[in-house]
Protein backbone atom coordinates (compact mmCIF):
# COMPACT_ATOMS: atom_id res chain seq x y z
CA UNK A 1 0.00 0.00 0.00
CA UNK A 2 1.46 3.28 -0.80
CA UNK A 3 2.25 5.38 1.66
CA UNK A 4 0.11 8.57 0.43
CA UNK A 5 -3.31 7.48 -1.29
CA UNK A 6 -4.32 8.72 -4.87
CA UNK A 7 -6.94 10.06 -3.32
CA UNK A 8 -4.86 12.36 -1.28
CA UNK A 9 -2.55 13.42 -4.15
CA UNK A 10 -5.65 14.22 -6.56
CA UNK A 11 -6.71 16.57 -4.02
CA UNK A 12 -3.21 18.24 -3.21
CA UNK A 13 -1.15 17.70 -6.81
CA UNK A 14 -4.00 17.03 -9.55
CA UNK A 15 -0.69 17.68 -12.50
CA UNK A 16 0.90 14.85 -10.42
CA UNK A 17 -1.10 12.30 -10.70
CA UNK A 18 0.22 10.60 -13.67
CA UNK A 19 3.60 10.53 -12.41
CA UNK A 20 2.29 9.03 -9.22
CA UNK A 21 0.97 6.31 -11.16
CA UNK A 22 3.52 5.45 -13.28
CA UNK A 23 5.61 5.42 -9.93
CA UNK A 24 3.28 2.83 -8.55
CA UNK A 25 3.45 0.40 -11.95
CA UNK A 26 7.49 0.58 -11.38
CA UNK A 27 7.87 0.28 -7.52
CA UNK A 28 5.43 -3.31 -8.14
CA UNK A 29 7.51 -4.39 -11.22
CA UNK A 30 10.65 -4.31 -8.97
CA UNK A 31 9.44 -5.91 -5.87
CA UNK A 32 8.83 -2.51 -3.87
CA UNK A 33 5.26 -2.32 -3.36
CA UNK A 34 4.30 -1.07 0.34
CA UNK A 35 8.31 -0.32 0.55
CA UNK A 36 9.13 2.92 3.05
CA UNK A 37 12.00 5.32 2.51
CA UNK A 38 13.00 8.52 3.14
CA UNK A 39 13.89 10.13 -0.28
CA UNK A 40 15.79 12.95 -1.02
CA UNK A 41 16.89 15.02 -4.09
CA UNK A 42 20.29 16.73 -4.76
CA UNK A 43 20.56 19.08 -7.45
CA UNK A 44 23.60 20.53 -9.33
CA UNK A 45 23.73 24.13 -8.92
CA UNK A 46 27.23 24.52 -10.45
CA UNK A 47 27.28 27.15 -14.13
CA UNK A 48 26.98 24.61 -16.44
CA UNK A 49 23.30 23.90 -14.66
CA UNK A 50 21.95 27.05 -16.74
CA UNK A 51 20.41 25.48 -19.39
CA UNK A 52 18.41 23.18 -17.11
CA UNK A 53 17.15 25.50 -15.09
CA UNK A 54 15.95 27.69 -17.63
CA UNK A 55 14.18 24.76 -20.02
CA UNK A 56 12.22 23.13 -16.74
CA UNK A 57 14.58 19.91 -16.68
CA UNK A 58 15.27 20.16 -12.66
CA UNK A 59 11.50 21.11 -11.89
CA UNK A 60 10.90 17.98 -14.10
CA UNK A 61 12.92 16.01 -12.61
CA UNK A 62 11.60 17.52 -9.15
CA UNK A 63 8.14 16.31 -9.83
CA UNK A 64 8.74 12.75 -11.14
CA UNK A 65 10.89 12.59 -7.62
CA UNK A 66 7.78 13.86 -5.72
CA UNK A 67 5.53 11.28 -7.32
CA UNK A 68 7.72 8.73 -5.87
CA UNK A 69 8.45 9.71 -3.12
CA UNK A 70 4.46 9.98 -2.18
CA UNK A 71 4.46 5.74 -2.43
CA UNK A 72 7.29 5.72 -0.03
CA UNK A 73 7.26 8.29 2.51
CA UNK A 74 3.75 9.71 3.69
CA UNK A 75 5.31 13.49 5.12
CA UNK A 76 4.35 14.61 1.76
CA UNK A 77 7.60 16.36 0.17
CA UNK A 78 11.12 16.19 -0.13
CA UNK A 79 13.96 17.57 0.98
CA UNK A 80 15.78 19.08 -1.80
CA UNK A 81 20.02 20.75 -1.56
CA UNK A 82 21.35 22.65 -4.30
CA UNK A 83 24.83 22.27 -4.10
CA UNK A 84 28.00 23.88 -6.15
CA UNK A 85 31.00 24.65 -4.41
CA UNK A 86 29.04 24.97 -1.13
CA UNK A 87 25.88 23.79 -0.32
CA UNK A 88 23.98 26.41 -2.06
CA UNK A 89 20.15 25.98 -0.37
CA UNK A 90 18.53 23.27 1.59
CA UNK A 91 15.03 23.30 1.13
CA UNK A 92 11.83 21.25 0.25
CA UNK A 93 9.57 20.70 -2.21
CA UNK A 94 5.95 19.61 -1.42
CA UNK A 95 2.83 18.00 -3.15
CA UNK A 96 0.77 21.34 -2.28
CA UNK A 97 3.36 23.55 -3.36
CA UNK A 98 5.23 21.64 -6.02
CA UNK A 99 4.62 23.87 -8.95
CA UNK A 100 7.55 25.93 -10.01
CA UNK A 101 9.05 25.53 -6.50
CA UNK A 102 12.31 24.85 -8.43
CA UNK A 103 12.20 28.46 -9.58
CA UNK A 104 11.15 30.21 -6.71
CA UNK A 105 14.24 28.55 -4.94
CA UNK A 106 16.79 29.10 -7.18
CA UNK A 107 15.20 32.77 -7.57
CA UNK A 108 16.93 33.53 -4.26
CA UNK A 109 20.72 32.01 -4.67
CA UNK A 110 23.60 33.34 -6.13
CA UNK A 111 26.53 32.84 -7.93
CA UNK A 112 26.37 29.37 -9.82
CA UNK A 113 30.01 27.70 -8.91
CA UNK A 114 31.88 24.56 -9.01
CA UNK A 115 30.81 20.80 -8.74
CA UNK A 116 31.62 19.02 -5.21
CA UNK A 117 29.54 16.33 -4.34
CA UNK A 118 31.03 15.76 -1.08
CA UNK A 119 29.27 18.62 0.29
CA UNK A 120 25.75 17.71 -0.73
CA UNK A 121 26.48 14.42 0.43
CA UNK A 122 27.35 15.36 4.09
CA UNK A 123 24.43 17.83 3.77
CA UNK A 124 22.06 14.76 3.00
CA UNK A 125 23.66 12.30 5.54
CA UNK A 126 23.60 14.95 8.30
CA UNK A 127 19.77 15.95 7.51
CA UNK A 128 19.00 12.24 7.52
CA UNK A 129 20.82 11.17 10.99
CA UNK A 130 18.98 14.28 12.52
CA UNK A 131 16.01 13.15 11.37
CA UNK A 132 15.72 10.21 13.37
CA UNK A 133 14.22 8.38 10.60
CA UNK A 134 14.12 4.81 10.63
CA UNK A 135 13.49 4.04 7.43
CA UNK A 136 16.24 3.82 4.57
CA UNK A 137 16.80 6.41 2.52
CA UNK A 138 16.95 6.82 -1.27
CA UNK A 139 18.52 9.86 -2.58
CA UNK A 140 18.26 10.92 -6.34
CA UNK A 141 21.78 12.89 -6.81
CA UNK A 142 21.67 14.78 -10.27
CA UNK A 143 24.45 16.49 -12.13
CA UNK A 144 25.80 17.57 -15.16
CA UNK A 145 29.58 16.07 -14.67
CA UNK A 146 32.48 15.03 -12.29
CA UNK A 147 33.01 16.51 -9.12
CA UNK A 148 36.00 19.32 -8.61
CA UNK A 149 37.27 16.56 -5.55
CA UNK A 150 36.79 13.38 -6.92
CA UNK A 151 39.19 11.95 -3.75
CA UNK A 152 36.38 13.95 -1.23
CA UNK A 153 33.78 11.91 -3.38
CA UNK A 154 34.50 8.83 -3.10
CA UNK A 155 35.36 8.61 0.65
CA UNK A 156 32.27 10.14 0.99
CA UNK A 157 30.35 7.23 -0.86
CA UNK A 158 32.47 4.69 0.77
CA UNK A 159 31.82 6.20 4.43
CA UNK A 160 28.11 6.50 3.80
CA UNK A 161 28.05 2.71 2.56
CA UNK A 162 28.58 2.13 6.60
CA UNK A 163 24.76 4.10 6.79
CA UNK A 164 20.81 3.10 5.70
CA UNK A 165 21.45 5.50 2.54
CA UNK A 166 21.01 4.44 -1.03
CA UNK A 167 22.88 6.63 -3.77
CA UNK A 168 20.85 7.19 -7.27
CA UNK A 169 23.01 9.19 -9.28
CA UNK A 170 21.72 10.83 -12.66
CA UNK A 171 23.71 12.73 -15.33
CA UNK A 172 22.65 15.20 -17.39
CA UNK A 173 24.16 15.74 -20.54
CA UNK A 174 26.06 14.41 -23.39
CA UNK A 175 26.62 10.51 -22.36
CA UNK A 176 29.55 10.46 -23.82
CA UNK A 177 31.89 13.11 -21.82
CA UNK A 178 34.29 11.76 -19.79
CA UNK A 179 32.79 14.08 -17.09
CA UNK A 180 30.81 11.06 -16.36
CA UNK A 181 33.58 8.58 -15.97
CA UNK A 182 33.96 9.23 -12.10
CA UNK A 183 30.02 8.25 -11.96
CA UNK A 184 30.64 5.08 -14.17
CA UNK A 185 33.52 4.54 -11.78
CA UNK A 186 31.62 5.04 -8.79
CA UNK A 187 28.85 2.49 -9.46
CA UNK A 188 31.45 0.11 -9.77
CA UNK A 189 33.94 0.60 -6.54
CA UNK A 190 35.10 -2.51 -5.11
CA UNK A 191 33.17 -4.16 -2.40
CA UNK A 192 34.39 -4.92 -0.28
CA UNK A 193 38.12 -3.76 -0.36
CA UNK A 194 36.17 0.00 -0.42
CA UNK A 195 33.11 -0.01 1.25
CA UNK A 196 31.00 -3.19 2.48
CA UNK A 197 28.20 -2.94 -0.06
CA UNK A 198 27.51 -1.29 -3.38
CA UNK A 199 25.90 1.42 -2.33
CA UNK A 200 25.48 3.81 -5.00
CA UNK A 201 24.52 3.48 -8.70
CA UNK A 202 24.51 5.68 -12.23
CA UNK A 203 22.26 6.39 -15.18
CA UNK A 204 22.75 9.36 -17.69
CA UNK A 205 19.17 10.57 -18.52
CA UNK A 206 20.63 12.84 -21.73
CA UNK A 207 20.95 15.90 -23.19
CA UNK A 208 17.65 16.73 -23.05
CA UNK A 209 16.18 14.51 -19.57
CA UNK A 210 12.33 15.90 -20.21
CA UNK A 211 12.51 13.27 -23.51
CA UNK A 212 13.12 10.34 -21.01
CA UNK A 213 9.38 8.55 -20.47
CA UNK A 214 8.01 8.62 -17.21
CA UNK A 215 8.22 4.60 -17.04
CA UNK A 216 11.99 4.53 -17.91
CA UNK A 217 12.95 7.37 -15.95
CA UNK A 218 11.22 5.32 -12.60
CA UNK A 219 12.74 1.86 -13.88
CA UNK A 220 15.71 3.54 -13.71
CA UNK A 221 15.75 5.45 -10.43
CA UNK A 222 14.39 1.96 -8.44
CA UNK A 223 15.83 -1.01 -10.25
CA UNK A 224 18.77 -1.47 -8.15
CA UNK A 225 17.04 -0.50 -4.76
CA UNK A 226 16.00 -3.72 -3.97
CA UNK A 227 19.25 -5.35 -4.44
CA UNK A 228 20.66 -2.72 -2.11
CA UNK A 229 18.26 -3.29 0.13
CA UNK A 230 18.76 -7.38 0.20
CA UNK A 231 22.50 -6.46 1.13
CA UNK A 232 21.76 -3.76 3.44
CA UNK A 233 19.28 -6.10 5.57
CA UNK A 234 21.96 -8.97 5.78
CA UNK A 235 24.59 -6.40 6.41
CA UNK A 236 22.25 -5.19 9.47
CA UNK A 237 21.84 -1.90 8.13
CA UNK A 238 18.21 -2.01 7.61
CA UNK A 239 15.24 -3.68 9.51
CA UNK A 240 12.30 -2.37 7.66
Amino acid sequence: MAAISLRKVEETAPALVSLYKSAGVSLEKHGLGGQRAAVYLVVDYSGSMKPYYKDGSVQALADRVLGLSAHLDDDGSVPVVFFSTDIDAESEIALEDHEGRIDRIVAGLGHMGRTNYHVAMDAVVDHYLDSGATDPALVVFQTDGGPSNRAAAERYVCKAAKLPMYWQFVGFGDPHSKQFDFLRKLDELAVPAKRPIDNAGFFHAGEDPRRVSDSELYDRLVSEFPVWLENARRAGLVRS
